[in-house]
C-alpha cells in the first residue's frame, strides 16, 4: 500500500483550493522544489549547470530535524531536476543528528561538500568532508572523522585565485581555516575574525551579540572584491553582508541583501553567476504548512550596482526569469519540473528517479518549452501497480489546451516500466508544457521519463 509523504497530500490540496478559484492560472516558480521542504541553499556553477544542494526539513518538524541533504540542478534556472539524496547522516559513521547547512565546491577532478553534524562521540557540532567524483554523488566520507571541531555550524569554502583555499564557519563567532590543496586538511590553526560592528553591522539590545552577524556565511570574490553574505541578527533573520579586500578582512559592513521576510525565521544566502546574470538563493516558509522548520528554497536574479554594491532583494513567488528554452525532442526525465502539484519522487528502478504518488488531477509543469516547428507524438516511460490512467498533454495552464492524451495501463508494479505514445498536435513555438495525471481513485501510475518527437526546436 503506498502511503503519500504529508508534503505532497498538503500540496495538492492547496492546489484543489486554488484551481477552484483560478482554473487556469498558471502558478509561479518560487519555491524552487514542491516535492519535500527544502533549507540552505548551496548552488555551484559546473558543466553549463547549477547543481543545487540542500538540507531536507522533514514533515511535521517541529525543530531542525534533519537526516540528510539533497540535491537539484538545472541549466535554465526554472525547470530542475531532482537529484535525490547524495548524502546523509549515515555517510559518516561518527555524525550522531543534524544534517544542517552546507556548501559543496569541485577541485583537482573531485566534489567536497563541507557539512556540520553532530558528533557522536562529543556531542559537539563539527565539520564533516564528502566527496564524489561526480557532482551527483554518491558522496562517501573523505576522512572518517570531522575536519574540524569547534562546536559551531554553517561552513562555505571559496578557491582563490592564488589556488589556496579557505573553509569559514561560525555562529555565534566566525572561524576560518588555510585549506590545503587535498581540500581535506588545513594548514596552521583555526583563526577567529574580529566580529567588529565597522565589519558586520551593529545589533542592539544583545550585549553578548554586538554586531549583527548571526550565522551562514557565504564567502565569494568577485571583480577583485571579496563578500561575505550572511544571515543576520535573530530572531527572525535577515540577510546581510561585508565586504574586504583580502580573503581574511578587514570586512566592512555594507547593508541589507535581504530584509526579514517571509514565514520562516531562519534565512540563508548562496549567490552565483549563471549565464551571464547574477542570482541569490533564499529560504522561506512559502509552501503549504511551511514555517521555521518546514522551509523551502527560492531565488531570484538581480544585478550588482555599479560601485558592486548588492542591491536590496524582495522575495517573490514569480522567482527567476527562465535563461534558456526546455528541447522536449530529448528525453527529459519526469523529475525535471518547473512546478508541480501532488507530486513526490523516489528511486528508479532503472536508474535516476521517477514522479509517483500520482492521483487525479495531480500535474507537472516544465516551463519554456521550444516545440519549435510542432511536435506530432509523445511517449512516456510509465509504470502501474493499479489500473492505470490518462496523461493529459496541455500547453499554458493545467486546463489549457489539450495537445494529446496518453493511456497508461497496468504494468503490474510500481517498478515495472513500460514506454506509451500517443499523437500530438497544437505544440508549437515556446510554449509551458503540464503533464496531468487523470484517472480513477488511488495511486494512478509512475512517470521516469518523457520525450516528443516530430519537430525541431524553435
Amino acid at each position: 500500500m503506498r502511503s503519500r509523504p504529508l508534503l505532497g497530500a498538503l500540496c495538492a490540496a492547496a492546489m484543489v483550493v486554488t484551481a477552484a478559484v483560478l482554473p487556469t492560472a498558471a502558478h509561479a516558480d518560487n519555491p524552487i522544489v514542491q516535492t519535500v521542504y527544502t533549507a540552505d541553499p548551496a548552488p555551484l556553477v559546473y558543466n553549463g549547470r547549477v547543481y543545487l544542494y540542500t538540507g531536507h526539513d522533514e514533515d511535521n518538524s517541529t525543530y531542525f530535524t534533519m537526516k540528510e541533504w539533497r540535491l537539484y540542478s538545472s541549466d535554465d534556472m526554472v525547470n530542475w531536476t531532482d537529484h535525490g539524496s547524495p548524502m546523509s547522516l549515515a555517510t559518516f559513521s561518527w555524525a550522531k543528528s543534524d544534517a544542517w547547512a552546507g556548501q559543496v565546491i569541485n577541485r583537482n577532478g573531485k566534489f567536497y561538500w563541507y557539512v556540520p553534524v553532530t558528533n557522536r562521540a562529543t556531542g559537539r557540532m563539527a565539520i564533516g568532508v564528502g566527496v564524489a567524483s561526480s557532482p551527483t554523488g554518491p558522496f562517501t566520507d573523505a576522512l572518517g572523522h570531522p575536519l574540524v571541531e569547534n562546536g559551531e555550524i554553517d561552513p562555505t569554502v571559496f578557491v582563490d585565485d592564488s589556488g589556496q583555499a579557505y573553509l569559514y564557519w561560525g555562529n555565534p563567532n566566525l572561524w576560518y581555516v588555510r585549506l590545503n590543496t587535498d581540500m581535506v586538511s588545513y594548514s596552521g590553526g583555526v583563526t577567529q575574525i574580529p566580529l567588529t560592528t565597522a565589519g558586520f553591522g551593529t545589533r542592539t539590545g544583545n550585549t553578548a551579540r554586538p554586531t549583527l552577524y548571526e550565522e551562514g556565511p557565504w564567502v565569494y570574490k568577485r571583480n577583485g572584491l571579496y563578500y561575505n553574505v550572511f544571515a543576520a541578527k535573530c530572531c527572525s533573520e535577515f540577510i546581510g553582508y561585508s565586504t574586504a579586500p583580502g580573503p581574511t578582512g578587514p570586512w566592512t559592513y555594507r547593508g541589507t541583501v535581504m530584509p526579514t521576510q517571509g514565514s520562516s525565521f531562519t534565512n540563508h544566502p548562496g549567490v552565483i553567476d549563471f549565464k551571464g546574470s547574477s542570482y541569490f538563493f533564499y529560504h522561506n516558509g512559502a509552501l503549504p504548512g511551511g514555517g521555521g522548520y518546514t522551509r523551502s528554497v527560492a531565488v531570484e536574479k538581480f544585478t550588482y550596482n555599479a560601485d558592486g554594491t548588492i542591491p536590496t532583494i524582495t522575495m517573490t513567488s514569480a522567482g527567476a526569469p527562465q535563461n534558456g528554452t526546455l528541447n522536449p525532442y530529448t528525453r527529459q526525465e519526469a523529475e525535471t519540473i518547473a512546478w508541480s502539484s501532488g507530486v513526490e519522487t523516489e528511486a528508479a528502478s532503472e536508474g535516476g528517479r521517477n514522479i509517483g504518488y500520482l492521483e487525479n488531477g495531480d500535474y507537472v509543469k516544465v516551463k519554456g518549452v521550444a516545440f519549435g516547428s510542432g511536435a506530432t507524438s509523445f511517449s512516456a516511460r510509465v509504470a502501474s501497480a493499479t489500473a492505470g490512467g490518462r496523461i493529459e498533454v496541455r500547453l499554458g495552464s493545467p486546463t489549457g489546451a489539450l495537445a494529446g492524451t496518453c493511456t497508461v495501463a497496468s504494468t503490474g508494479g510500481w517498478q515495472t516500466w513500460t514506454t506509451v505514445s500517443c499523437p500530438i498536435s497544437g505544440a508549437t513555438g515556446t510554449q509551458d508544457l503540464y503533464l496531468r495525471f487523470t484517472g480513477g481513485s488511488g495511486y494512478l501510475f509512475n512517470v521516469d521519463w518523457w520525450r516528443f518527437t516530430g519537430g525541431t526546436p524553435g
